[in-house]
């Protein structure tokens, strides 16, 4: 019995022990993945920009070659008013005119105004690049100072687990069933301390009969209130 309870408490002690080292590999890896992640998002977001400058640059050059044509259009028109001889040809010829004038202020209006917008969105991306080049470095310093530690957690963690296998496996096949049932259904704490009379599980006071079974270790007792197995650390 005493050898049972041995490997019981030892396994227990692995599988605390691994469950921190599992935490501390999770917040080195969560690092990790978090400065990489901001990085990523500093990307899309220059992308983004690099697209709408090249849409802009595409609607500026449309919008040029628009104004073009309707300053060839007013060339044009206007060379033809000293060979006009009817007054209802002349004043159609002064409405094309106008309205190329007018179209050509609004092409003019439309460039500026994508101008404007195209150097707010140049400002923009200028500043997202500084921002993408620093997370890029942050994440390349982090990437440099955890991945050894990331490296020699998993090798820690290896190690325990096959040692925690190996106890496992050494424990009688129903007890072992029992401890990882209660190991699973207990966020990892199968085996406690019975101390002064209590569960240290669930701190709630045990019957008489089961703290004395305890003392004489003549078979592995269970708390009747959480069913966390039981061991007492000092007998005498």
């Amino acid at each position: 019995m005493e050898e049972k309870m041995r490997l019981l408490k030892e396994l227990q002690w692995l599988d605390t022990e691994a469950g921190k080292v599992r935490a501390e590999l999770k917040k080195l890896q969560d690092l990790q993945s978090g400065v990489d992640q901001e990085a990523d998002r500093l990307q899309v977001m220059a992308d983004s920009l690099t697209q709408e400058m090249e849409t802009l640059k595409d609607d500026l050059a449309q919008l040029g070659r628009n104004l073009e044509q309707e300053q060839e259009n007013i060339i044009r028109s206007e060379k033809r008013l000293p060979e006009i001889k009817t007054q209802k040809e002349y004043l159609a010829v002064l409405k094309e005119i106008d309205t190329a004038k007018k179209l050509t202020k609004e092409y003019e209006d439309a460039s500026l105004a994508k101008e404007s917008q195209m150097e707010s969105i140049r400002s923009e991306s200028n500043e997202k690049t500084e921002l993408l080049a620093e997370a890029r470095a942050k994440a390349a310093q982090v990437r440099a100072e955890v991945e050894g530690r990331i490296a020699e957690t998993s090798k820690q963690l290896k190690e325990k687990e096959l040692e925690r296998d190996g106890l496992f496996s050494a424990l009688p096949a129903q007890l072992a069933k029992r401890y990882k049932l209660l190991h699973d259904r207990r966020g990892g704490l199968a085996v406690v301390e019975a101390r002064n009379g209590a569960c240290y599980g669930c701190h709630m006071h045990l019957p008489p009969q089961v703290y004395n079974n305890l003392l004489r270790l003549e078979q592995v007792e269970s708390c009747p209130h959480c069913n966390r197995l039981l061991y007492v650390e000092d007998r005498g």
